[in-house]
């Protein structure tokens, strides 16, 4: 069973995030063996400076890096990302499913994003969203994945 491991930067304290991301955590224990890892959120003023946000960034990646289980995928949740039609993210979770690193790692930064040094991999839209939202979203689409790869009627 594919290990896989959503680490976020900040925790969800809305009762509406985590009850919806606790519904998905569920339904995936059936097709994954699934992590979900926070790591804090870096305190910032209310109008912070560039540099500020920068540096705040740097010291959430390495809180990040010292998550990441050794020889895991990292995909990177971000805007700059590629974007993918579920069905083809689907194939993708299958290809990285039989690649050599058996462990995929999904990051989801915090209210300023990532620090560059992480970004990448993937995109769930150009749109902007809260990532304690994103978390809930990309979780349904992993198991939107795992239900596309069985033929299972949910994504229709």
């Amino acid at each position: 069973m594919q290990k896989i491991t959503v680490l976020c930067v900040g925790k969800l304290k809305e009762r509406f995030y985590t009850d919806a991301a606790a519904e998905y955590v569920k339904r995936l224990s059936a097709y994954c063996k699934l992590t979900v890892t926070e790591v804090n959120e870096e305190r910032l003023p209310q109008n912070p400076s560039q540099a500020q946000i920068d540096a705040a960034l740097e010291k959430e990646s390495q809180a990040i890096r010292a998550k990441l289980p050794p020889s895991a995928s990292v995909i990177a949740m971000c805007v700059e990302g590629k974007e993918r039609s579920s069905e083809d993210f689907a194939k993708l979770l299958s290809t990285w499913e039989h690649s050599p690193a058996k462990h995929l790692v999904f990051v989801i930064g915090g209210s300023y994003g990532l620090d560059p040094s992480i970004k990448g991999e993937l995109s769930m839209s150009p749109m902007t969203f809260p990532h304690h939202l994103a978390r809930v979203m990309l979780l349904e689409q992993l198991y939107r994945a795992f239900k596309i790869q069985e033929g299972s009627s949910y994504h229709k």
